[in-house]
């Protein structure tokens, strides 16, 4: 994603902060550190960080867990390496692995990577089959060069994998006389063989992709899960759709709705799911790539799909034909571009029948509410407020009897735009909240089930820019999430997410790189407890340099939400 502006009045004046030279990596690690990366593969801590950024730093790290295996029989499989320079994509293929059977108790992607030079962050995509299996950005490097690796766990994509397919992979670059970076990266998938005690994992039946907007599932579908891997992306306003402001107000980013939005669904025209986009921040946003350096923006690097429950619609789509699936981001002015919203379906099949019947039965579309005011002065404002609430229910006929599904989703947003375009600060400011509830109850034989999910992504930043051009980004990030599974008004299950980033960085813009004297500080804390355990780090940074690395408790979890 190349960075052509920078946030308001002040993203007019700076491009992304490349390398600066200095000092270069600093200090031992620590024990406590040391112990901590030979567990969790975090970096070495520095006793004591330079006092600026240097032309090398810390290869990125984050305090997110990794993906808990089995201590079964693994076999490794080599999905792609390619050197991106340009946007030619990578194509291969992929063969399933011998020596772990076909129906595993985990499998779980790794990707790794290494540039080095100046370059932008960069979006980027895997498939396999023509299923997206992974969404995500680069880093941006040192002079010196970097590595850092993104690990997910896959294991639902389980049907497409145990069959030859064909691999495309891009990151989309550009390598000139300016931008050196060529990006160099290598994906592996590592298979947990179904032994002893460890079973194999539930899946979905089938792993399915949209052929354009149609969509033709098994006739026996009883459950159909749509997942979008929705980003705003390209350089463009809809990266920054958080900061955009209604028609009239004097800011770079300007749309008629202001910065509400939604990602939907629709079969057959008809509203299917609602969803909020999660806010992400990319390596090099908020004009201050030196934010991000070691620590990145929550899912930066592992891009979340939203996900919609179907199956209310699953006894119209088992009808044998293909049905029109659309996704759309409302907000977004008509056509204009900047979101990217590939579109898997899992599928789970009824075993004993051949064709099940149902039907929607029940369809409450919310009134949108979506007030976007802006307030001119010396600081203008924009406050914005905005929520959507649907519910759809529907019935199948199932070998085991009727079952009913029903989907209760609400969201909301609210918003505090701050920003000048004179005087001797500049300032552009953002302070908002995004809310996504989502129950779903099954209730057929036996005691109803309902899975309930309470989602909040937060983001607090200030941006200035003083009499003697030095910009400086305060920023704060927030992804929180809350689970639970209960039957019969009985808690079965449950996890809450709690993942924090904050950052602080300041260099002088409008001069040479080596004139930049840039400082920051970073840190995250990501805390994931529940039912199958606990995980809570903390990693925090100084000038590019790891300064602390805690872990306060390490139980083995599910890879996380």
């Amino acid at each position: 994603m190349r960075r052509p502006h920078v946030m308001g009045t002040l993203l007019a004046l700076v491009l992304a902060a490349l390398p600066v030279t200095g000092a270069g990596r600093a200090g031992a690690a620590t024990p406590a550190a040391e112990a901590a990366a030979a567990t969790h593969g975090a970096g070495a801590a520095a006793a004591e960080p330079p006092r600026e950024f240097g032309n090398d730093w810390h290869d990125p790290v984050t305090a997110a867990p990794p993906v808990a295996t089995p201590g079964t029989r693994s076999c490794e499989v080599k999905v792609a390496h390619a050197r991106f320079r340009d946007f030619t994509p990578y194509k291969g293929g992929y063969a399933p692995p011998k020596g772990c059977g076909d129906r595993w108790s985990k499998v779980v992607l790794r990707l790794e990577g290494e540039v080095a030079g100046r370059q932008y962050d960069r979006l980027g995509h895997l498939h396999i089959g023509g299923v997206e299996v992974l969404r995500t950005s680069t880093p941006q490097p040192s002079p010196e060069g970097i590595t850092w690796s993104v690990e997910k766990d896959v294991t639902r994509y389980s049907d497409i994998l145990r069959r030859a397919q064909p691999v495309e992979m891009l990151i989309g670059n550009v390598v000139d006389e300016t931008y050196t970076g060529v990006i160099d990266v290598e994906a592996t998938l590592t298979f947990y063989a179904a032994e002893g005690r460890t079973r194999p994992a539930a899946t979905p039946d089938r792993v399915l992709t949209l052929d354009g907007q149609w969509l033709t599932t098994p006739r026996n579908s009883e459950r159909v899960v749509a997942e979008v891997y929705a980003t705003g992306s390209g350089g463009g306003c809809e990266e920054y759709w958080y900061l955009s402001v209604p028609e009239g107000a004097p800011y770079s980013c300007r749309t008629p709705d202001g910065p509400y939005r939604e990602v939907q669904i629709k079969v057959d025209g008809q509203l299917a799911g609602i969803a909020a986009p999660f806010p992400t921040v990319w390596t090099g946003g908020w004009s201050n790539p030196f934010l991000w350096y070691v620590i990145p923006g929550p899912r930066a690097f592992d891009v979340k799909p939203v996900q919609y429950d179907l199956t209310p619609f699953a006894g119209r789509l088992n009808d044998g034909r293909p049905h029109r699936v659309e996704v759309s981001v409302v907000g977004v002015p008509e056509g204009q571009t900047g979101w990217s919203t590939p579109v898997n379906v899992l599928v789970w099949q009824d075993r004993g029948s051949e064709v099940v019947t149902g039907a929607l039965t029940r369809h409450d579309n919310g009134v949108p509410a979506n007030s976007s005011a802006y307030t001119p002065g010396s600081e203008h404002r924009v406050d914005t407020r905005g929520g959507h609430r649907l519910t759809v229910s529907g019935h199948l006929n199932t070998s085991r009897g009727r079952v009913v599904t029903t989907v209760d989703r609400t969201l909301a947003h609210t918003s505090v735009h701050r920003w000048t375009d004179g005087g001797t600060v500049n300032t552009d400011a953002l302070k908002g909240t995004w809310t996504d509830r989502k129950r779903v109850t099954t209730d057929g034989r036996g005691p109803a089930t309902a899975v309930r999910a309470h989602r909040t992504y937060t983001m607090d930043g200030t941006t200035t820019l003083g009499a003697d051009d030095r910009l400086r980004t305060v920023l704060a990030l927030g992804d929180r999430a809350g689970t639970a599974v209960e039957r019969a008004g009985k808690r079965l299950s449950w996890s809450r997410l709690d993942d924090t980033y904050e950052g602080d960085a300041t260099y002088t813009a409008n001069v040479p790189r080596d004139q930049r004297h840039a400082v920051g500080t970073s840190s995250e804390r990501y805390r994931l407890y529940g039912t199958a355990g606990c995980h809570d780090r903390t990693v925090e940074t100084a000038q590019g340099t790891v300064t602390r690395d805690r872990l306060r408790c390490g139980r083995k979890l599910p890879g996380g939400m």
